[in-house]
């Protein structure tokens, strides 16, 4: 994320990108945290970011696409979203029983899931293992989270892979049936799950950068 955060900051926004407990440090700091854990700290960054500024949007990918559509459940002030394979729909009850039997015959990380990137030599800054309680949790708000779209009533710009090999396709359509707010959605052709990182890049940079300033007030973030 941290191009797309740049890109924002150079038009002149200020710009608050949280690093999520668990994440950025070693797979065995990610095992123990949750849900709850990311939530409040994406929260509390809104919250900081909120005291400073006029209006704010949200930026998200995939698990980051779920908690900004969360904090725009929570909270209606939110002037915008952009959200890239945002996770939304969660796994079929056969996926989750399948997970719950691996922890329940002792398995507490599965292969990782990261660098779903097309562009040859992009590598995502992603652990080797997938921590399956963590991801569990994430799994379980999900539905959640898909069950309050109709609160959302921020305009929504939204990014959709057509080859996402992390996040079913199906997210996007959830959202988009489901969100009551304006929403434009751009679909991608070449890029897989980390579009922020593949050939789609400088695209939903500068699409992101124009929606973003034409909705908020200048001074706005």
């Amino acid at each position: 994320m941290r191009g797309l955060a740049l890109a924002l900051a150079g038009a002149g926004l200020p710009v608050e990108l949280p690093l999520l407990p668990g994440h950025g440090t070693d797979v065995a700091d990610m095992v123990p945290t949750r849900w709850e854990d990311w939530s409040a700290a994406a929260e509390a960054a809104y919250l900081s970011l909120a005291a400073q500024c006029e209006s704010l949007a949200v930026v998200g990918l995939s698990m980051g696409g779920t908690l900004a559509v969360w904090l725009a459940e929570r909270h209606p002030e939110i002037a915008a979203l952009v959200l890239v394979n945002p996770l939304i729909e969660p796994p079929d009850a056969d996926t989750m029983a399948f997970i719950d039997a691996m922890i329940e015959g002792g398995d507490e990380v599965a292969p990782g899931i990261g660098s779903d990137i097309a562009l040859e030599g992009a590598v995502e800054s992603a652990y080797p293992g997938l921590p399956l309680r963590a991801a569990r949790s994430l799994f379980a708000v999900a539905g959640q989270v898909a069950a309050q779209l109709g609160s959302v009533t921020a305009p929504v710009l939204l990014f959709s892979s057509t080859q996402d090999h992390v996040v079913a396709p199906v997210s996007g359509d959830r959202l988009v049936a489901g969100v009551k707010g304006p929403l434009e959605r751009i679909t991608l052709e070449r890029s897989f799950h980390v579009a922020t990182l593949d050939y789609d890049k400088d695209e939903i940079e500068a699409r992101t950068v124009k929606f973003v300033t034409d909705l908020l007030p200048s001074s706005g973030a």
